[in-house]
């Protein structure tokens, strides 16, 4: 199987895996207890809270873990609704839907979305209002793998006194991150989204930045998040974090490999669009979208062949209508739904590439050849 899936979720690195399996083995101590099992579990605790603050630019005190992105970026659009006692919020549109979800529980303006997904920093402050708790955006999206200028967005709304979210989920271990420049007073992480362990994340809290738990009932991470500490899940984290600060210096290496797909793909098939194509992405990501195809056919035809891709978001699979995220663009419906997510990883090499494209030349050819015989009996 040729693994294409990097967006859903990443290999467990082999350095990550052994250090859990070392903690589940011998670590058996509660964090929160103060004899010499409960000291050691803290101890593996507290070093991997500096190696995911680390990956980020922030300090230990300042990571939250939790139990994925979702939880964190759950506690970051409640918990700052609720510490500030007002409830408007101010996001975009194309956003993933754990931040949809709790967004949804208050009153919310959007951003409008450009024709290639961007977002202006300059349609931001007429949606300011008096009640504005956060404003909340991704650093990369999840689908497209746009990045969005997150620094300059948070510089104004800061200055409104308005607190900034952002979800770097998808862009941890793929861009440079340094929470002080982008200015944010939340970001949201998840271990499984850069070879680390699934159900496990966390949240960076700034310093002095007013945010209420929503999980109440016990003083664990500074009573931020009541529960006890999935200490293998953190460490393997930790690891994670810490091999993938070293993985972002190759990310070019990684966006030509994308762009050898993308030209090859259009060769195989002139009338493919690669969506968001003309903006800044993810070194890793394409969508690619074929017009009078489905998004499930292709993805199956894949699948079939070896190859690993989605149609969009992990979290949205099983549904068949199009993508919010390629509706709130503006993209035609028959184009959306024949849109596939390719996300490759650092462990993609050349080898794939190649793989995919056979793959993907047979799929298109076999398509277009039941089209024609369609229409010939028609």
């Amino acid at each position: 199987m040729i693994y294409l899936d990097h967006n859903a979720t990443t290999p467990l690195a082999p350095e990550a895996l052994e250090a859990m399996t070392a903690v589940l083995r011998d670590l058996h101590g509660n964090p929160s207890s103060t004899h010499a099992a409960g000291r050691a579990a803290r101890e593996a605790v507290e070093q991997a809270r500096a190696e995911v603050a680390a990956l980020i630019g922030a300090s230990p005190e300042e990571i939250v873990f939790t139990s994925g992105g979702t939880e964190a970026n759950d506690l970051a659009i409640r918990g700052a609704r609720r510490a500030r006692g007002r409830d408007h919020a101010v996001s975009s549109p194309i956003e993933h839907p754990s931040m949809l979800g709790p967004l949804a529980d208050g009153p919310t303006s959007w951003l409008p979305v450009g024709r290639q997904g961007e977002l202006d920093p300059a349609a931001l402050p007429p949606l300011l209002r008096p009640d504005t708790a956060l404003l909340a955006l991704a650093v990369a999206n999840h689908e497209l793998g746009n990045v969005t200028d997150v620094r300059a967005f948070a510089a104004l709304a800061r200055a409104g006194g308005v607190a900034v979210h952002a979800d770097a989920v998808q862009a941890a271990g793929k861009l440079p991150l340094d929470v002080a420049a982008l200015q944010v007073d939340t970001l949201a992480l998840s271990a499984h989204k850069l070879h680390g362990p699934k159900g496990v994340g966390a949240l960076f809290v700034r310093r002095g930045a007013a945010l209420e738990p929503v999980l109440r009932g016990g003083h664990q991470e500074r009573e931020r998040r009541a529960g006890t500490e999935n200490v293998a899940g953190i460490v393997g984290f930790g690891v994670a974090a810490e091999l993938a600060t070293a993985e972002v210096d190759r990310a070019s290496e990684l966006a030509a490999l994308r762009d050898e797909l993308e030209k090859r793909a259009l060769g195989v098939e002139p009338d493919t669009v690669v969506v968001s194509g003309r903006v800044a992405r993810l070194p890793n990501t394409s969508c690619l979208a074929v017009s009078g195809t489905k998004a499930e056919t292709l993805v199956i035809g894949l699948d079939l062949a070896g190859v690993a891709v989605s149609a969009g978001s992990a979290c949205s699979s099983g549904k068949v209508e199009a993508s919010h995220v390629l509706s709130a663009m503006g993209l035609s419906q028959e184009l959306a739904q024949g849109a596939i997510r390719v996300s490759l990883g650092f462990g993609t090499v050349s080898a794939d590439i190649e793989r995919f494209i056979g793959a993907w030349s047979e799929l298109i050819k076999r398509m277009r050849q039941r089209q024609e015989a369609a229409l010939t009996a028609a």
